[in-house]
């Protein structure tokens, strides 16, 4: 059997996966906060304990880059390797892969369920695939054809310098510059981010505040999901947050697109992390796509590219999908 996870700087996602069940169907399952441990062996080693299930092989991925099975987590103190991992969990063989290296290898396996569509578009078959997902940081990744199926690529693409579009994303700019010393697109295009447009929308851009809101924010230790759960309130909706979530759609339409041009994705962009599914109501405004498209003399074939919202936990599956392959080829002594 197989153990797979994604591996957060807010929350860790482990599954046990057998050959029959595939990736979409794991057969124990667990959630939990990342900063409650001291290493992914101490919530591995609890987890296989509570399910008493042998596994053979193990597929994690992770928020931050993989060199030579070597990795530092992006947002928490942790590092980590293949062999250590391997030897401390009693496991054959550990795979480490970037985290939106993971949601790419699942976007070939996706199923129309696990998809939300943005903008229909005209794919291109056999085309490159762009991935950027916000969750607590900003993961961009792709996929290219390499004649017999598609390969997914890992980048540090979230971490490119902020570029704003328009007078108010300059004095956004402004505003995280001193703060900073630089600015990168994570800043502001995450759930590290909705914080800064938050402070800067409040104090720069004179939106009220809420005393109630201010106080529920001060004491979060997630602010970002007290922002968002406020911006989408049914009974009371809170100005600020909205403009926050708002922004933050609009720099994201704007960073997907400059991803789609970088990678020629003319087969599409796919859109996941837990921000964005939490914010969807607001990828669904016009304002999204504008971002998207308003790429000057490329604007026509901006819109013709599929822009999809990953509803499904894209991670774990393309983490599970590569572990499966490796299960299979160690069971037919490849």
């Amino acid at each position: 059997m197989l153990i797979a996870g994604d591996i957060g700087g807010t929350k860790t996602d482990l599954a046990i996966y057998s050959r029959e069940s595939g990736p979409h169907v794991p057969l124990a399952q667990t959630e939990v906060r990342s900063a409650d441990y001291p290493s992914l062996q101490a919530i591995v080693a609890e987890f296989l304990a509570q399910t008493k299930m042998p596994v053979k092989v193990a597929s994690f991925d992770v928020a931050g880059p993989v060199m030579n099975g070597h990795v530092k987590i992006t947002n928490l103190p942790w590092t980590m390797d293949e062999d250590s991992l391997a030897r401390d969990l009693n496991i054959e063989s550990v795979y480490l892969m970037n985290d939106l290296e993971a949601v790419a290898r699942a976007v070939p396996v996706l199923r129309p369920a696990d998809l939300l569509t943005i903008n229909e578009g005209e794919p291109v078959q056999k085309a490159p695939i762009a991935v950027i997902a916000p969750g607590t940081g900003l993961g961009e990744s792709f996929l290219t054809w390499d004649g017999s199926g598609y390969v997914a690529h890992s980048s540090e693409g979230g971490h490119v310098d902020f570029a704003p579009t328009n007078e108010l994303q300059i004095r956004l700019l402004r505003y995280l510059l001193p703060r900073f010393g630089r600015a990168g697109v994570e800043r502001v295009c995450s759930g590290i981010g909705l914080p800064n447009i938050y402070g800067f929308l409040r104090d720069d851009e004179k939106i009220p505040e809420r005393p109630e809101v201010a106080q529920l924010i001060a004491s979060a230790k997630d602010q970002t999901k007290v922002i968002v759960a406020a911006a989408f309130d049914a009974r009371n909706p809170s100005a600020l947050c909205r403009a926050t979530i708002d922004l933050f759609a609009s720099i994201l339409g704007a960073e997907a697109g400059n991803l789609a041009l970088k990678v020629f994705a003319t087969g599409g962009v796919y859109i996941a992390g837990g921000v964005a599914l939490h914010a969807l109501d607001a990828l669904k405004d016009p304002a999204f796509m504008q971002a998207f498209t308003n790429k000057g003399r490329f604007k026509d074939l901006m819109s013709r590219i599929p822009v999809h919202v990953i509803t499904a936990r894209a991670a774990l599956v393309g983490a599970a999908t590569y572990g499966l392959e490796r299960l299979n080829a160690i069971r037919n002594g490849a």
